[in-house]
């Protein structure tokens, strides 16, 4: 049974948006139909849209407002993941939907989005507010938000807001030159970069398991902790994106962005007040806190890979050069490992793995903190067990089901002292119910109502860049012996020699 209009229900969340309009940018592209309006709609479904939110898409394909809405239609009955579409919440939710075609290099375009603006903010009282989603190539970004200044789309009767997706630039210097051209249109704190890690139930868990609980911040620092290691493993390989991720890489696409983010998120200091700019400094400060590599310690703390032949879940899978679009003599990595250090009294001295790689075995991503052993191993000599190899584990599982788990030792039933690992677990479907709010629900949702806590500054770009920037001139100016690791294994034996000449394993998902 449909559950009516929900724009119009009294009984809407106190969190919900205020009433706006969402101008996207490259309407006709994967991340509109798969991620951004199976958001809005799991939005209207949970009552959290205004009664004043309209949508225009736009991309340069010519198509009728109706053509848009059958379209968009079909990509969240496609893209919800198992549940099914309520087509009265649709209904509501398409009547708010609208098309502008025209290329973003043209500037006529932005003269018939203001039209159109002009004429939703009459029809659905949005006082003016907007938000501009570029999901477009970031090639495009400065273009746009060039073109939305000069037009003075960038400012309104009410609030205008900028949302770009990742990455932002492709190193420390083009990231300096796209702030520099996003700030010419809108300030700093209209500007909102999404990373969607940051958005996810289990990441933003770390901050209430670290900041809610009296149990865990006592032992969050470098006399307890030994080490941590944060993985993002895909079993799949580019998918037909050869040509795109040949210029991306694992170090660009995943370690730069999503697994320093989650490292800050472990790592920050804690906040004196819950607000955004509180959380972002502090996140900031962090990121400025690693060390950055010298030339000479790339090699001993960074790994690049790239998957060849091999046989994933028992079928053949091809290797990165194979793929349609890569090069046959492609230097991409299609996997990345690093240790970073982080020079403050915390962590003074505690190695970080990070690492991601494509065609791994399986999905997963998960980050583990490992407990130092106890200072006297007392039941060592009666049992054999319970030593260095059974250490205490705190695992954050991100995804795909999300949850954390802690590992002690205990005693086995019995007259003898012997010990064995457990774990304590605890999984969001069981505890709180299947439905979840995906990532791009929560930081649609925070960008219209102005929360900028899980986007990421200027500063902070700039910082994860610069930890990172070294690999990237030593790789660059090295010949590769690609490919090193077979598909469907855990990556280069490489990576496994730099955790050992720390005294550590991966710890596989």
């Amino acid at each position: 049974m449909g559950l009516g209009n929900p724009f119009e229900d009294p009984l809407r969340f106190e969190r919900g948006a205020p009433p706006c309009s969402m101008v996207i940018f490259g309407a006709n592209g994967d991340l509109t139909r798969r991620k951004l309006v199976p958001a809005l709609y799991r939005l209207a479904h949970e009552r959290l849209l205004a009664p004043g939110f309209a949508i225009i898409g736009n991309s340069r394909t010519a198509l009728s407002d109706d053509a848009f809405r059958a379209k968009m239609r079909e990509s969240v009955a496609e893209f919800l993941e198992g549940e099914a579409l309520d087509e009265g919440v649709w209904a509501s939710l398409a009547r708010s939907l609208f098309y502008v075609a025209g290329d973003v290099q043209d500037s006529a375009l932005y003269a018939r989005l203001r039209e159109k603006l002009e004429q939703i903010e009459g029809q659905f009282q949005t006082g003016g507010n907007a938000v501009f989603y570029l999901a477009t190539h970031p090639t495009q970004y400065a273009i746009i938000a060039g073109r939305v200044g000069d037009c003075g789309l960038a400012h309104g009767a009410g609030w205008r807001r900028l949302v770009i997706e990742k990455p932002f630039g492709r190193d420390l210097l083009s990231a300096r030159e796209l702030n520099g051209q996003l700030q010419r249109a809108f300030a700093e704190s209209s500007i909102y970069r999404i990373d969607h890690y940051l958005g996810k139930e289990t990441v933003r868990n770390i901050l209430a398991l670290r900041f809610a609980n009296g149990i865990f911040e006592p032992l969050w620092n470098r006399r307890y902790i030994n080490h941590v290691q944060i993985t993002a493993a895909e079993s799949i390989g580019v998918e037909g994106r050869g040509a795109y991720y040949q210029e991306a890489g694992a170090l660009r696409d995943m370690i730069q962005s999503h697994l320093l983010q989650v490292l800050a998120t472990i790592c920050m200091e804690p906040v004196a007040v819950w607000e955004a700019d509180a959380v972002r400094d502090e996140r900031a400060k962090l990121l400025r806190s690693i060390r950055i590599m010298k030339p000479e310690d790339v090699a001993r703390n960074a790994v690049a890979g790239q998957y060849g032949p091999g046989r994933i879940g028992g079928e053949a899978a091809p290797g990165f050069r194979q793929e349609p679009g890569a090069a046959p003599d492609a230097q991409t990595d299609t996997y990345a490992a690093a240790a970073f250090f982080i020079d403050n009294w915390r962590w003074a001295g505690v190695p970080f793995y990070l690492r991601s790689g494509k065609r791994l075995p399986r999905r997963a991503t998960d980050a583990v903190v490992q407990f130092n052993a106890a200072p006297h191993a007392l039941f060592s000599s009666l049992s054999g067990d319970g030593g260095p190899a059974s250490p205490n584990l705190l695992t954050v599982r991100i995804q795909p089901d999300q949850g954390i788990s802690l590992r002690f030792l205990s005693k086995l039933p019995g007259d003898a002292m012997r010990l064995r690992p457990v774990s304590m677990d605890f999984n969001y479907g069981a505890s709180f119910g299947p439905r979840q709010s995906w990532d791009y629900e929560t930081l649609l949702l925070d960008a219209m109502r102005g929360d900028s806590t899980l986007y990421i500054r200027q500063d902070a770009v700039e910082a994860s860049w610069a930890a990172v920037q070294p690999i990237l001139e030593v790789w660059s100016d090295q010949r590769l012996d690609f490919p090193n690791y077979p598909a469907g294994s855990w990556g280069p034996k490489a990576a496994d020699e730099m955790l050992a000449r720390y005294g550590h394993v991966w710890r596989n998902p």
